[in-house]
């Protein structure tokens, strides 16, 4: 219970902290330093990181392509939920937690389609001469949402806890090269980072705090 009720709130608290940000970004320190003078909040801490940081393109693409191995995991997990329906023949009968994974995924996606419709902040760059939302990095969204929940799928399901290790701290590794890589390849301003860890961190202990709630 004490486990559960701390995961909350600290759900609670980062939760709130993203939508503070995310406030502050839209009225703080707002300046016409994006691609086609598209306006960008804290404008002066941003502007500061991007010619400290320039831009990568290499490290973009690679990024970017790395970015399907977190959709790959996502879509293991889905298939593995839809294996355990067809065989035990009863939705509810799939594992709790991949029940809860599925809904997190969902969450997630909404998220990501939310920011898609309503733009925060533009990229630092166009890509193929457009402007594209940035904001929060959905990339970081999406690696620090899937890979985070993945050690905790893999944790209740392999035994050989050499494996285990092993296979932890390559997720730990991949995450941490992509938020960083991600941030100083120049295709984001470093509030956009910010928000996605604050949102992600956010999602993935709620989903941790669901599946530590207490059965009666």
């Amino acid at each position: 219970m004490k486990s559960f009720k701390k995961s909350l709130g600290v759900f609670v608290f980062l939760f709130l902290s993203f939508i503070l940000w995310t406030v502050a970004i839209s009225f703080i320190d707002l300046g016409s330093i994006g691609p086609n003078g598209s306006s960008v909040g804290f404008a002066t801490l941003n502007g500061w990181f991007h010619s400290v940081t320039g831009v990568h393109m290499t490290l973009y693409l690679i990024t970017d392509w790395a970015g399907l191995v977190p959709v790959a995991v996502g879509f293991g997990f889905a298939v593995l939920g839809l294996v355990q329906w067809i065989k035990r023949k009863n939705i509810l009968k799939v594992d709790f937690n991949i029940l809860t994974l599925g809904g997190f995924y969902i969450l997630v996606l909404a998220f990501y389609l939310l920011f898609e419709e309503f733009v925060v902040n533009y990229r630092p760059i166009l890509i193929n001469g457009y402007l594209e939302a940035s904001y929060p990095s959905s990339t970081t969204l999406l690696v620090f949402c899937i890979m985070p929940t993945a050690i905790l799928q893999l944790k209740a399901r392999i035994k050989r806890q050499t494996l285990k290790k092993v296979l932890n701290i390559i997720i730990v590794v991949f995450t941490v090269f992509m938020v960083v890589g991600r941030l100083i390849s120049g295709v984001h301003w470093l509030t956009d980072i910010i928000g996605g860890i604050l949102l992600s961190g956010s999602l993935v202990t709620l989903y941790y705090s669901i599946n530590k709630k207490p059965t009666v």
